[in-house]
């Protein structure tokens, strides 16, 4: 019987390394770019707009992972079980949960399934969810990570059966620029380039690219005033990041919100109140009840004002896989 000793060329059998499979990796993350590049030793992917998420098998039995370690198993159920079904007994993937709206990945549908912690409501729920696998990092009895990413998939293809919900992560070779453009013409957030040839690395990479075609990141609430009208729960909320140590205010979103997320919203943030502010900037909003910085939130805006404040943002999610102290401003590599 064939081992993956017998898959992987004699000249690579040095970088695999014979363990247990580990209880956790941190997961490979993208630098953001302004560069829009074609190169033959580079691959594109498309970039998804969903919650990362990290697999592990040991066993038979599958523990989903979000990128800040958090279990997320019983809120894709369906994937658990999918992925318990495969016949490769233990393995690590990394790829992203993903629901559609239209024939476009949606954060914002994603929601309605993220805040969903219990697993026969999930399976109840009408929101259908797909994993998209991009990458292998542990198969049998070795971590592959050194592995050229390329060799990766090759594996990850082989290795594991794709139906519903699960989707294995194409990609093209070369044509980057031609690939982007085609992204934002079909509304995608975008394309990610990968180095073909690099290793798995557990920290941001500039082996791995974001070619955003929209303006998008995470930001941290600081606080929210009242609702108007006959709007419930709030108006709007103040949102911030991190520069070393001092949070320093993006602005005020109040678009985004539907009338379960505002309800949910408001019940997390009313038990986070404080009596000042977590930043020292001027904020020049009145009425506003503070927080504490705990909730991290995904806001797309169409871009950066000159004082360093969202233009026309709007709520996307809340993201429960990102630590608030690692949100920082997000500015391309030039």
């Amino acid at each position: 019987m064939n081992t993956i000793l017998d898959e992987v060329d004699q000249k690579y059998r040095n970088l695999l390394v014979k363990t247990s499979v580990p209880d956790w990796v941190d997961p490979m993350l993208a630098t953001l770019t302004s560069k829009r590049f074609s190169d033959e030793n580079w691959i594109y992917e498309r970039k998804l707009d969903g919650e990362r998420c990290l697999a592990f098998k040991k066993n038979g039995h599958v523990k989903l992972l979000s990128r800040n370690r958090k279990d997320i198993s019983d809120t894709y159920p369906e994937i658990v079980e999918a992925l318990e079904k495969q016949k490769t007994p233990d393995f690590i993937i990394d790829g992203e949960i993903v629901a559609f709206q239209g024939d476009n990945t949606s954060f914002s549908k994603l929601q309605e399934r993220i805040g969903i912690k219990n697993r026969e409501e999930a399976l109840k729920s009408k929101i259908k969810v797909y994993y998209y696998i991009f990458d292998l990092i542990y198969i049998e009895n070795y971590l592959i990570e050194k592995l050229p990413l390329t060799l990766r998939k090759e594996l990850l293809r082989k290795h594991l059966t794709y139906q519903d919900p699960l989707r294995y992560t194409e990609h093209i070779w070369k044509e980057g620029v031609k690939y982007y453009k085609e992204a934002c013409r079909k509304g995608w957030e975008g394309v990610i380039a990968k180095r073909a040839d690099s290793e798995y690395q557990h920290k941001r990479s500039t082996d791995w690219l974001k070619f955003k075609c929209v303006n998008e990141q995470e930001f941290v609430i600081i606080g929210y005033t009242p609702p108007k009208g006959s709007r419930i729960g709030l108006g709007a909320i103040l949102v911030g990041y991190y520069d070393k140590d001092r949070l320093i205010y993006a602005g005020k979103v109040g678009t985004g919100f539907n009338r379960t997320l505002l309800i949910q919203l408001t019940r997390q943030l009313e038990a986070l109140k404080q009596n000042t502010p977590a930043t020292d900037d001027k904020t020049g909003e009145k009425n506003v009840t503070w927080v504490k910085p705990e909730i991290v939130v995904e806001v797309g805006f169409t871009e950066w004002t000159k004082t360093g404040k969202l233009r026309h943002p709007r709520l996307l999610g809340v993201r429960r896989d990102k630590d608030p102290r690692t949100v920082v401003k997000e500015i391309p590599e030039a």
